[in-house]
């Protein structure tokens, strides 16, 4: 019996593996199943491991948050070139912004997530099981993007409780993902809060995943990324006047930056 289970187990990955030589939407199907089913178990590992060290919601598990997620960049050969890690070391509490692609920004985001850095993210999240519990517990900050005034007065208590936890607030200043490598328009939200608190902007670009990642060609091999710590732009003595000139100038060089790290023309 157990020789019959061992020959069929054979033959069932045998199977898989020919389907994800022969056709790109199985491997792709395949790959985003297991990314799934990884993120599910990881997030419900970290967060008894987070309970037990930490006792609840707090920024500090986002360090066992990250030792785990880098675990993750193996499984799917994901290499990470990194630049510019000394532009995180700023005084006090920063805003940071980078590029958002796909499911596979978790990944990036915490290979280089610097320590007392909290994210800005939709509440709908809250709800996707153990990985919800794993992003409260880390003490993310839920947004409903539907309600402008909600999220503005969200977006207004962060600005009190970072400069007052010295905190530093990463957020995808796009709004949604784009795997288009290219950058959609930015909203505003990070750079009023930059502005409304007095601390440094700092961009993070990652470079565009389309050559080993595209949902739409169901193209997901290995790859590398390129990562970009920008200098931080002070906002120090800016007004709500300035918001505007603040982030098309931070649109312009994260595009730049993203182009040149991508190999693309700009």
């Amino acid at each position: 019996m157990e020789l019959g289970w061992l020959l069929w187990g054979t033959a069932v990955l045998l199977l898989l593996h020919v389907l994800m030589e022969l056709s790109p939407t199985v491997n792709f199907a395949l790959r985003i199943g297991f990314y799934c089913v990884l993120c599910l178990v990881a997030s419900a590992l970290a967060a008894a491991a987070c309970l037990l060290i930490n006792g609840g919601r707090t920024v500090k598990n986002m360090r066992i948050i990250k030792a785990v997620v880098r675990t993750f960049k193996y499984f799917f050969g994901v290499r990470f070139e990194v630049k510019g890690l000394e532009n995180f070391k700023v005084e006090g509490p920063a805003i940071i912004v980078s590029n958002h692609q796909s499911v596979l920004d978790m990944m990036g985001l915490m290979e280089i997530l610097p320590d007392n850095c909290v994210q800005v993210a939709k509440k709908e999240l809250m709800y996707m099981g153990s990985v919800g519990l794993i992003i409260y517990l880390g003490g993310v900050i839920f947004i409903n993007r539907k309600s402008t005034s909600s999220a503005k007065m969200v977006m207004s208590e962060v600005a009190k409780t970072m400069v007052a936890e010295n905190v530093k607030v990463w957020v995808y200043p796009e709004g949604t993902r784009n795997c288009t490598g290219d950058l959609l328009p930015f909203k505003k939200g990070a750079f009023h809060l930059a502005i409304q608190a007095q601390v440094p902007v700092i961009p993070v670009v990652y470079s565009s995943f389309t050559t080993f990642y595209n949902p739409k060609t169901k193209l997901f091999t290995s790859g590398k990324i390129k990562v970009e710590v920008l200098p931080p732009i002070e906002t120090k003595g800016l007004t709500p006047d300035d918001v505007t000139d603040l982030t098309d100038r931070c649109f312009s060089t994260m595009r730049e930056t993203l182009f040149r790290l991508s190999g693309r023309p700009s």
